[in-house]
């Protein structure tokens, strides 16, 4: 589902600068720290050599790792893992009707790196749909098991806008030749250093029961709802690490162990005493939120995709 700036905010008041502090609804208890940001996502997938051949070829990823059921993902120049690829020989693929996954979305540094990008899919002749959000300028593929992926880069914070407390956020057509300009005459090499993962989208049951969970009880800031069928949530004024929606239908269902699916994805903390900070206020709302070795805690949501919840130091 996608709305335009005019459909969703063309009766609405004037939109004003979204300054620090002046957007974003906070939970009323423990609340994620401004440095929160996303680490790894887990997927499931069918056939791994298929899958690689997708994420080295399409998509830009290095092999950090490999064996011959798991391989690790990360961009060029550094060793940071985005994405691990788990295979489970035959899973069905990932299809409408189901809750889980919407897309993981890969954030590159800057919007030259983003017009490179474009650039190559034309080469190679891949497809992908495309949004201008307001806050960024993202494109949307669809990996070889369904599995939805999101390239994206922002727009400057200092160029964001609200309307009230809520940040502006929008699906208009991209300026594509503006933003193939953009990259100049360098060439796709694959992700640059400075790759990261932005932000998880899933398809919930219910947006209510999902600000309950991702909001007052793991921490993050309500940041849009207007959006139709749709709450996005970030943590530190960022537009969004977490999207959720109900877009799947009343009948949807949560994924089974023989799905292409999402296994995990990973939020990093500052610190062990954030994790256990937030581990502590998901169980005092009721939510299983396992402490593990190393500053990590595992948790899941109401419709069973994990979260890891990592110390980075």
């Amino acid at each position: 589902m996608s709305a335009t700036t005019n459909e969703l905010f063309g009766a609405a008041p004037a939109a004003e600068l979204a300054t620090p502090g002046s957007y974003g609804e906070a939970p009323s208890g423990y609340r994620l720290p401004g440095a929160t940001r996303l680490g790894n996502v887990r997927l499931q997938v069918a056939d791994l050599e298929r899958s690689l051949a997708f994420y080295e070829h399409v998509l830009g990823f290095r092999v950090l790792e490999r064996d011959e059921t798991h391989a690790a993902l990360g961009p060029f120049g550094e060793d940071r893992v985005l994405v691990e690829l788990v295979e489970r020989k035959g899973a069905r693929a990932s299809g409408h009707g189901r809750l889980g996954l919407y897309h993981f979305a890969i954030l590159l540094p800057d919007r030259p790196s983003l017009g490179r990008f474009v650039r190559h899919l034309a080469d190679i002749g891949a497809r992908a749909g495309a949004g201008d959000h307001l806050v960024s300028e993202a494109f949307y593929l669809t990996d070889p098991d369904g599995l939805g992926i999101e390239v994206y880069a922002d727009r400057p914070r200092e160029t964001w806008q609200r309307i009230g407390r809520e940040l502006m956020l929008a699906t208009d057509p991209v300026d594509v030749a503006g933003l193939v300009a953009s990259a100049g005459d360098t060439i796709w090499s694959g992700m640059p250093t400075g790759t990261v993962i932005g932000h998880v989208h899933l398809h919930v049951g219910d947006l209510a029961q999902g600000s309950a969970y991702f909001s007052e009880a793991l921490g993050f800031d309500r940041m849009t709802w207007r959006y139709p069928g749709a709450l996005f949530l970030g943590a530190g004024g960022y537009h969004h690490h977490l999207g959720t929606n109900t877009w799947a239908g009343s009948g949807a269902r949560p994924p089974v162990d023989d799905d292409a699916r999402l296994l995990e994805w990973t939020l990093e903390l500052p610190t062990a005493a954030d994790v256990g900070a937030a581990a502590r206020s998901l169980r005092k709302a009721g939510h299983d939120a396992d402490e593990l070795p190393a500053g990590e805690a595992l948790t899941k949501d109401p419709w069973g995709t994990h979260v890891r919840l990592r110390a980075v130091r």
